[in-house]
């Protein structure tokens, strides 16, 4: 494990420390997808949907959000489920400041700074637990799964979300054609630990899997600039000192070798909900 560690910077505890010390950095990869997106629904609806649909009585639930990030979910879970309580739980204590913003005015949601693999809820408490792109972030992700299983009430429901092994390899192609980062499309994937093609398999000696769906997301980057904006949050990409984590000079540098057209890439996005099993403890 030690080996796919230090090559996938989503498995490496200390460089999640730096993706995810502020929010910045996450915020500007997330705007740059989201200017690109051309196809695909809004992933925190479908979550919503999800959670509308199978849980009996979503309104008296408890729900959890693990892994919220900056709380685009949280907030569309709040706003459209209107759980009785909501716990938004991240490891980092930026990321629940930023969901803190987003979310302000809420007094059914509580921010737990947590741990995935321990979460302080006690076995049985949760009506439904979310874990959307949160997963492969774990070396084991089944721990995390364990971890929900134990949480969640006798008719409870996970719903999970990760995207495809594939994601975004257009992208990886670009970088390596100009010269940038020649390793990026034979480089372990970011979501390598849980991803559209495995998260079935992961799940169901945990979770009783009722629900499964895939959807593909497309992207159109309008140009090199705009690649450039994606490319210089990528923690995947191993680029020149010079040009590391600055847009304008990664811009540059792919216009020296590549024409200023737009670039069309994909990713396929897959929505599991699973049941905790009858008669586990």
């Amino acid at each position: 494990m030690g080996s796919v560690t230090a090559s996938n910077p989503f498995l490496d505890p200390a460089a999640q420390a730096h993706l995810y010390g502020d929010g910045a950095r996450l915020a500007a990869r997330t705007s740059a997808l989201h200017k690109a997106k051309t196809h695909g629904r809004p992933v925190a609806d479908v979550i919503a949907d999800l959670a509308i649909t199978f849980l009996p009585s979503p309104r008296q639930a408890l729900v959890v959000d693990l892994g919220c990030g900056r709380g685009t979910s949280s907030r569309v879970l709040a706003e459209r489920v209107r759980p009785q309580r909501l716990i938004a739980i991240d490891a980092s204590a930026a990321m629940l400041t930023a969901a803190r913003s987003r979310l302000e005015t809420s007094t059914r949601v509580v921010f737990v700074q947590a741990d995935f693999h321990q979460l302080p809820l006690p076995d049985g408490s949760c009506t439904a637990v979310v874990a959307a792109f949160c997963l492969y972030h774990a070396q084991n992700p089944r721990i995390v799964l364990k971890e929900i299983a134990r949480t969640l009430v006798p008719g409870g429901v996970a719903v999970l979300v990760t995207k495809s092994i594939d994601s975004y390899r257009a992208l990886d192609l670009l970088v390596a054609a100009a010269g940038l980062d020649p390793q990026a499309p034979e480089r372990s994937s970011l979501y390598t630990a849980a991803h559209s093609g495995n998260l079935a398999e992961l799940t169901a000696p945990v979770l009783r899997p009722v629900h499964l769906e895939h959807e593909e997301h497309r992207f159109s980057f309008s140009g090199l600039d705009h690649v450039a904006e994606y490319a210089a949050t990528n923690p995947k990409y191993r680029l020149p000192t010079g040009v590391r984590g600055d847009a304008a000079a990664i811009a540059a540098a792919l216009r020296t070798q590549l024409p200023d057209e737009p670039v069309h890439t994909t990713s396929t996005v897959t929505y599991l909900v699973a049941a905790r099993r009858e008669g586990a403890q």
